[in-house]
């Protein structure tokens, strides 16, 4: 059906498209993101997609609305050069929190994304860890959502080795996330008790479950100002815990989240390459970044082909 695969990036994660084009074994697709003078993007595709099967890498973090802008664009610029099929491969789907009307007059504003993707000429969305899994629904394409806890799973069996586990939820959202975390480590479960007052602040309550003795892992699928990952870190070893470590697919990291990590007792954080680290993130001895080069690369390759990628889910 398709002659081959052609993948595309904007500006949000060249790094990423490199690894993920090493794993395909195939050349990153050439392609211009500039500006004119007043600001507006400017994309030109330069090379033949012509009933080619399309891939176009962005997450939509910040400067979001850049990064989203630059999508829609390489998607309408790929369905007027008359592409077979084109997938947009979004490793962090932007607005994702905007979910549901939380007071009156309020929009949904993950929902006006999805909208505005299809409008462009997608065809499939490619994703991991969407914030919550019913935003599939507001699609009427394909949506494919990975999970990246093979990966993190992987790297903390390797630090922890031999240490009695405690995998935490540092709010009771994520108990589902964290159950199947410590499913997959055969770790025991705890949940963090907290409220928040004002968004982006938290305020830990108490901890339900057994952490004393124990090494444990908070799980999240972003970190953003990083004020319930750092207080739920010292509730757990408040509460007996001989070391804490974070696990967070988004590494978001706005505001003051980097003062908070590095004078946290975090042993470490660590997360994915979905969101391309600030540099001070880079410098922080606390993050620790995983590649889901192959986990994409993988699934490209399975949708391509028109395989399952349910095995990825394993």
């Amino acid at each position: 059906m398709f002659s081959d695969i052609k993948l595309f990036t904007g500006n949000a994660n060249p790094v990423l498209a490199e690894g993920i084009a090493s794993v395909l074994e195939i050349p990153l697709g050439k392609a211009s993101v500039s500006r004119f003078s007043d600001g507006e993007i400017n994309i030109n595709i330069e090379e033949n997609v012509r009933g080619r099967d399309i891939f176009l890498l962005q997450p939509t973090c910040a400067p979001t609305n850049d990064h989203l802008m630059e999508l829609l664009i390489m998607g309408d610029a790929c369905k007027r050069a008359s592409a077979g099929r084109i997938t947009a491969v979004i490793p962090y789907y932007g607005y994702a929190r905007q979910d549901r009307k939380v007071s009156s007059r309020a929009p949904i504003t993950a929902k006006l994304v999805a909208d505005l993707l299809s409008a462009s000429g997608l065809n499939r969305i490619l994703t991991m860890e969407l914030h919550a899994g019913q935003i599939q629904g507001f699609f009427d394409i394909p949506v494919d959502n990975l999970y990246s806890s093979g990966a993190l799973c992987t790297y903390i069996e390797r630090v922890t080795v031999g240490e009695s586990l405690v995998v935490v939820s540092p709010d009771a959202g994520g108990v589902e996330r964290a159950r199947a975390y410590a499913k997959r480590l055969g770790a025991s479960l705890a949940i963090i008790d907290k409220r928040r007052e004002k968004a982006n602040i938290s305020e830990v309550m108490h901890l339900i479950g057994d952490v004393h003795g124990k090494t444990a892992v908070l799980v999240d699928d972003m970190v953003d100002t990083a004020g319930t990952l750092t207080k739920a870190a010292g509730a757990v070893i408040k509460h007996g815990a001989t070391k804490v470590y974070g696990i967070c697919t988004h590494a978001v990291l706005s505001g003051p989240a980097i003062e908070r990590i590095n004078a946290s007792p975090l042993e470490s954080m660590i997360v994915t390459d979905s969101i391309p680290l600030q540099p001070d993130a880079v410098k922080s001895s606390k993050i620790e970044v995983v590649s889901t080069a192959k986990l994409f690369g993988e699934a490209i390759r399975a949708i391509h082909h028109n395989d399952s990628i349910s095995r990825l889910f394993d």
